[in-house]
């Protein structure tokens, strides 16, 4: 695979084909957010209204990925906040979610000039998100990393 296969489409209406695989893989690893995202999703709490959204990264027509981002509300100014990022394990180092976090930071700056994520989910998130261009911050409650435009 390479990274031209993969296509970031909005989520909007339904949680993408292939959701439950994420979910499980997600929950194999000990990760929450997978978890959180269909609770919230399908609770109605969380959307990803705009100005945020949520992507879809398709690989070869198979769902690999999501991510999302909203509104910050704990950053005293106008901020988004990147929310629910994961890749399934076979689709990593590929690029997917590179494509996946620039969708998000685009939709993000978009709205807001300060970008904001907490990297505390798993050992790979800070590494991740620094290589992105976030600097570790303490200066947003709930955020570990922040990007301004």
């Amino acid at each position: 695979m390479t990274q031209d296969v993969v296509v970031i489409t909005r989520v909007v209406e339904t949680l993408s084909d292939g959701f439950a695989v994420i979910l499980e893989a997600a929950a194999s690893e000990d990760l929450r957010n997978m978890a959180m995202l269909a609770d919230q999703w399908a609770g109605g709490e969380q959307r990803f209204d705009d100005p945020g959204a949520l992507f879809a990264a398709l690989a070869d027509g198979d769902l690999a990925g999501v991510g999302g981002v909203t509104v910050e509300t704990g950053a005293g100014e106008p901020a988004m906040r990147m929310r629910r990022l994961y890749v399934l394990p076979m689709f990593r180092r590929f690029g997917v979610g590179r494509r996946l976090a620039g969708a998000m930071i685009q939709q993000g700056f978009q709205a807001a000039p300060l970008l904001t994520v907490n990297a505390g989910a798993s050992d790979a998130a800070a590494p991740f998100w620094e290589a992105m261009g976030f600097e570790r911050t303490e200066a947003v409650p709930g955020a570990t990393h922040m990007l301004r435009l």
